[in-house]
């Protein structure tokens, strides 16, 4: 009789309004779709069904099973150990860049493949620009530098039938650039996005994971697990997610007038200062802080354009389409 009393149109804490996973998940329907998840789930002492997303057989399952459910995604899957992205989570960074587009454009967010998005770092799950082509139409390049994921993500678009008109991958050939080698001659983009590397140090990571488990009742392993996995250049670089940005910024400025908004997530708030004080120093024109929280995590994504008001209209009107302000 518990069982009866789940409430799947709970909503999730703070997620986006547009997020299709607001809603407590229907694991009934989502084991239907896709059975493999069944094995995972189970109550737990509220009554609700969950998942072990210490797991990361878990929490891969369940992401195979959103992605289908909810994105027509029939076909995922990651090299194991690498990043294994939660998908409410990178479908609110989606929405809340469709919402920056659009404030370029009174409120209405563009659609289709004129809009070019790049996504910095796509990894080997490929989950930004499955999410951002399917809800908006987007067309998306993902860079990345790992060979490994380059060819896991060119084969989840492969299996799914996926154009590269609609997602090309290409792959980073330096370990110092960003844009630099990505972004060619004359390509313009209406938005960038990234998930930077957060630790500074794979130990430091590890470290983190320890106290995780330990706050969440767990005891210490000796090599922890980290439940969404990852690589080196997934989770961590020298000098961690500061550095990281920092290196983007300065990149941006070469690429001023090829791009209308860059973004990226900043994990900690600590890196705020460096992060709007390198912006200052390199005379973006506008920069913005967008909040989003999951639950009790909270972090934001920062973006910045060097183009002003006169220049966003000019953008707008020759590659959306839409016509000067009334």
């Amino acid at each position: 009789m518990a069982k009866k009393e789940r409430k799947i149109e709970t909503l999730k804490n703070s997620l986006h309004p547009r997020n299709r996973n607001r809603f407590r998940y229907d694991f009934v329907n989502l084991i239907k779709n896709h059975p493999e998840l069944g094995e995972f789930v189970f109550t737990n002492d509220y009554y609700h069904e969950t998942i072990d997303f210490a797991n990361p057989n878990a929490v891969i399952a369940l992401n195979k099973a959103l992605l289908k459910d909810f994105y027509g995604i029939s076909y995922w899957n990651i090299p194991e150990n690498y990043l294994c992205p939660p998908i409410p989570g990178r479908a609110d960074y989606i929405h809340y860049a469709a919402d920056l587009l659009g404030s370029s454009n009174e409120g209405n967010i563009p659609n289709g493949v004129t809009i070019s998005v790049l996504d910095i770092g796509v990894g080997a799950n490929c989950i930004f620009p499955l999410i951002g082509n399917k809800e908006f139409g987007w067309r998306f390049i993902g860079s990345d530098i790992d060979g490994i994921a380059i060819t896991s993500a060119k084969n989840i678009l492969m299996q799914n039938n996926i154009s590269p008109t609609a997602i090309e991958i290409r792959q980073q050939s330096s370990p110092e650039n960003i844009f630099n080698g990505i972004i060619r001659e004359n390509e313009l983009f209406d938005l960038t996005i990234c998930n930077p590397p957060f630790h500074k140090s794979l130990k430091e990571a590890e470290t983190r994971t320890q106290r995780k488990w330990k706050n969440l009742g767990f005891e210490k392993e000796e090599k922890p697990t980290l439940n969404f996995g990852g690589q080196n250049t997934e989770i961590w670089c020298k000098g961690g997610e500061e550095r990281f940005v920092s290196k983007m910024i300065e990149e941006s400025g070469k690429f001023k007038n090829s791009v209308l908004w860059f973004t990226t997530l900043i994990s900690k708030n600590s890196n705020l200062p460096a992060v709007y004080k390198e912006l200052k120093n390199i005379k973006a024109f506008d920069v913005r802080t967008l909040e989003m929280a999951q639950g009790n995590k909270v972090s934001r994504i920062v973006a910045w354009t060097f183009l002003n008001e006169t220049e966003q209209q000019e953008w707008r009107m020759k590659r959306w389409n839409f016509s000067a302000p009334k």
